[in-house]
C-alpha cells in the first residue's frame, strides 16, 4: 500500500520490501612453532642443530634445501660453499641441496632491487622446490628479509631456515616474523608476516664482522631492553666495556636475551602481525626508516635506530615524561658501545620549512595503519604510547642533540 503526505505531496511506502541478508560468522587460529637454537659451528657435520631443524616435522624423508648466501658473508668466509657441501654429504640421507648455493648482495641493495626477488622466484620455480621444501638463508637482516619475502610469496610459502650472521639479526630481526623489501623510496612497503620454519644463531659467523656491523647490532638490544627489562639495560651498562671490545661472552648473552625479548613479546603481545597500530618494538623506528632514506641508506639500520632512540627519549624528556637522570644514562650507554648521536641529515630541510625527518612521522603512520602511535618512555623498561608529537618539542629534542654532538 502507497499513501500520499496531502501537506508535502510525498508518495511513502507503508512497507519496503527487503532482501534477505545471511552472514557466517567464519573465525579460526591457527598456531605457529618454530625454534631458536644457539650454537657455534652450525656447518660441522659434527653439529646436528641443522640437520635436526630441516627434518624435525618429518624425520624419515630426505629433505630438498636450496641455500641463498649473503655477498659479503661470503666474501669474508670463503669456506662457506665448501661447508654446505660438506655438510650435506654427511648428512645426505636426511637433507640434500638443490643445486649450488644462490649469492645476492648483502645489505639494503638486497630489498631495493626488484631483480633480485624475480630472480629468485625464477631459481625456485626451476629447481623446482615446493612447499616441503627449504630455502636455507645464510646472511644479515637485509638477505633474511629478501629471500624470506621470495620464499614466502612462491607458492603461497616455501619453508624458509634461516641462519642470521650479524648482530642485528642474530638478537632482533632474524628472529621474528616479518620479511619484506623497500619499494618507492619506502622501507618494507611490500612484505609479508610469515614466520620461519626454524632460526639457527651461530655465533661463529660474528667473528668476522666489520666493527661497524658488530656495534650496530646493539642498538636493537639497547631499544628492547628499554622498552622492556629495566634489568638488562642495567647489564648493558656494566658490560659497555666488554661489547665495545666485542667481549665474546658478552654479546653472546647480550645477543641471546634480546633475542628471547624480541620472542616474548611477538608471542605475548596480543599482535604478532601487527594487525593494531601500537608498535612497541618499533621504538626510535619512525626516524631510523626516515633517517635511513635521507642518507640513502649510508647509515647502517642500527645505527639509524640509535639515534632514533635517542631522539624519542629527549623528546620524552622535554614532554616530561623521562627524567634527567635516566635519559643521561641512556645517551651514556649508546656512547659508551660506540654508537652514533646524531647526522648532518637530520638538518636536511623538508618541503614545508621544517626538519624533513618530521616527514617520517606521516610515513611511520602510513606504513603502521590506524592512527599514529608512537612509543616513547616514562622509565628505563617502561614505555608509554603516544598519538600525537609536537613539531616543537621534536625540533628541541633535535636541537639538543646537535649540541651534544660538537661535545666527546
Amino acid at each position: 500500500m502507497v499513501k500520499t503526505s496531502k501537506a508535502h505531496g510525498l508518495r511513502l511506502a507503508s512497507a519496503v520490501q527487503h532482501a534477505p541478508v545471511e552472514r557466517i560468522q567464519q573465525r579460526f587460529s591457527a598456531a605457529f612453532e618454530y625454534e631458536v637454537v644457539f650454537t657455534r659451528d652450525a656447518l660441522d657435520p659434527s653439529n646436528a642443530v641443522l640437520v635436526e631443524s630441516l627434518s624435525r616435522a618429518e624425520p624419515t624423508r630426505q629433505h630438498s634445501v636450496l641455500a641463498v648466501l649473503d655477498e659479503g658473508l661470503e666474501s669474508a668466509w670463503p669456506e662457506l660453499r665448501g661447508w654446505l657441501v660438506s655438510y650435506f654429504a654427511f648428512h645426505n640421507e636426511r637433507i640434500a641441496l638443490r643445486g649450488p648455493p644462490e649469492t645476492i648482495p648483502g645489505g639494503e641493495a638486497a630489498k631495493n632491487d626488484t631483480a633480485i626477488i624475480d630472480r629468485l622466484h625464477a631459481l625456485f620455480h626451476r629447481q623446482h622446490l615446493d612447499r616441503h621444501s627449504f630455502v636455507l638463508i645464510l646472511g644479515g637482516g637485509a638477505v633474511q628479509d629478501a629471500v624470506g619475502y621470495a620464499a614466502a610469496t612462491a607458492h603461497r610459502g616455501i619453508r624458509a631456515v634461516r641462519m642470521p650472521t650479524t648482530v642485528l639479526s642474530q638478537n632482533d630481526s632474524g628472529v621474528g616474523v616479518k620479511n619484506g623489501v623497500n619499494r618507492f623510496g619506502a622501507k618494507n612497503f611490500i612484505g609479508t608476516f610469515v614466520p620461519p620454519f626454524a632460526v639457527i644463531n651461530d655465533h661463529r659467523f660474528l667473528e668476522r664482522l666489520p666493527v661497524r656491523e658488530r656495534v650496530a647490532g646493539l642498538a636493537e638490544a639497547i631499544k628492547v631492553a628499554l622498552i622492556r627489562d629495566p634489568l638488562f639495560f642495567s647489564a648493558l651498562e656494566a658490560n659497555a666495556p666488554a661489547l665495545a671490545d666485542f667481549d665474546s661472552a658478552a654479546m653472546t648473552t647480550a645477543i641471546r636475551r634480546s633475542a628471547e625479548l624480541h620472542l616474548r613479546h611477538i608471542a605475548t603481545g596480543g599482535d604478532p602481525f601487527e594487525q593494531g597500530s601500537a608498535r612497541p618494538l618499533d621504538f626510535g623506528h619512525w626516524a631510523a626508516h626516515k633517517l635511513e632514506s635521507l642518507t640513502q641508506h649510508e647509515l647502517r639500520h642500527g645505527e639509524a635506530v640509535a639515534i632514533g632512540m635517542l631522539l624519542d627519549s629527549r623528546y620524552s624528556v622535554e614532554a616530561k615524561l623521562l627524567t634527567e637522570a635516566d635519559f643521561a644514562r641512556i645517551f651514556r650507554l649508546v656512547t659508551s658501545v660506540g654508537l652514533p648521536r646524531w647526522h648532518p641529515a637530520l638538518r636536511t630541510a623538508g618541503d614545508r620549512g621544517r626538519p624533513a625527518i618530521l616527514d617520517g612521522l606521516d610515513e611511520f603512520r602510513e606504513h603502521l595503519g590506524g592512527e599514529l602511535t608512537v612509543t616513547l618512555l616514562r622509565g628505563i623498561g617502561h614505555a608509554v604510547d603516544v598519538h600525537e608529537m609536537s613539531d616543537a618539542l621534536v625540533e628541541r629534542a633535535l636541537s639538543w642533540l646537535r649540541e651534544s654532538s660538537a661535545t666527546p
